[in-house]
């Protein structure tokens, strides 16, 4: 489980296919702190779990295994060395929850149809599969590469983002262009929800 407040913005190091999985290595600092194999972490929103580490100086190389499903589903499969990813080690017990709850698991991808800067701030439209957008509500909670943000509008097949400066300069949204892909997960509350109306007809 995760928050959805990005800790860093890592730097993807290495992407290797082998005949089990594809190996993903990734740069980071603040994450790498404490870090150990087995423990998971949201790269780009998506939980993935630490099979080996290695500490050089202040960073920490770190490397994941995935899944031909998982790199299918998500935006990783469009990352090369030196991408930014977005790093967020899983939530403590007796931790802060400054976003909402995100669980790591991508509901489907999105891709970026306005970015641009709207004064100090910038505003981000994004187009959204109906898998996504069927939990999108006005002023709703919804993970994009992993970053807690808040609808600012419903749009027809989509919605759209305003983004804040620190939000924009922590998190890999400052390398982000027009039609790129993003990672979506709606609120896991709306999926509950869902389920339970359903259940009561």
């Amino acid at each position: 489980m995760f928050t959805g407040i990005v800790e860093e913005a890592g730097t993807v190091a290495a992407i290797k296919p082998t005949t089990r999985s594809i190996q993903l290595t990734l740069r980071m600092q603040a994450c790498g702190k404490g870090l150990k194999v087995g423990d998971s972490v949201a790269v780009n929103g998506c939980c993935l779990t630490v099979v080996a580490l290695q500490r050089q100086g202040r960073a920490t190389l770190a490397r994941f295994d995935l899944l031909q499903e998982t790199w299918n589903r998500t935006n990783l499969q469009f990352a090369h060395a030196g991408s930014l990813v977005n790093l967020e080690r899983s939530l403590r017990a007796n931790g802060e929850l400054g976003g909402h709850f995100v669980t790591g698991h991508i509901d489907g991808i999105g891709r970026i149809t306005r970015w641009e800067r709207a004064g100090q701030d910038h505003v981000l439209d994004i187009a959204a599969p109906r898998a996504v957008t069927r939990y999108i509500v006005f002023k709703g909670s919804v993970a994009v590469d992993g970053i807690s943000l808040t609808v600012a509008a419903v749009k027809t097949g989509g919605f759209r983002i305003w983004i804040i400066p620190h939000t924009f300069e922590v998190t890999n949204l400052r390398e982000r262009q027009v039609g790129d892909r993003v990672n979506l997960e709606g609120d896991i509350i709306g999926k509950y929800v869902e389920k339970f109306t359903r259940v009561r007809r």
